[in-house]
């Protein structure tokens, strides 16, 4: 197949391939910039797993940096529990059940506890801390 240089005056093919290449880089680049946001947000935040049960919680992590954390919550126990940091609190976990609870945390400490009554007091609390 033979293909002409040119199409007309001041159109040529080379001239034609490098704008679609640029536009192609623009448009990636402009996906990049948009998409890239939510995607970064994802592979950065933490997981932590949290195994709870009378009376105590145990986390896979102590810390983590600021973003969003993704506590996965396991009722090992027999009674039911939940798990509350940040202002925000799973629902009541049967046991045998887990919850999830995402959490934006900036650096500092955050307690955490289970809200059922007399959990808390008899050890179901702690600290979590951003750093």
């Amino acid at each position: 197949m033979i293909v002409p240089k040119s199409f007309g005056k001041g159109f040529s093919l080379r001239k034609s391939k490098l704008g679609l290449r640029l536009t192609a880089l623009v448009v990636v680049a402009f996906l990049a910039a948009v998409l890239g946001g939510s995607a970064l947000a994802a592979r950065d935040s933490a997981s932590v797993t949290v195994k709870m049960s009378e009376f105590k919680f145990v986390l896979s992590a102590a810390s983590a940096h600021p973003g969003a954390v993704v506590f996965t919550v396991t009722n090992k126990g027999k009674l039911p529990h939940d798990f509350k940091i940040g202002g925000k609190k799973t629902a009541l976990v049967s046991p045998g059940k887990t919850a999830k609870l995402s959490v934006t945390l900036k650096a500092g400490k955050y307690p955490y506890l289970c809200t059922v009554a007399g959990h808390a007091a008899a050890g179901m609390k702690g600290t979590f801390t951003v750093k």
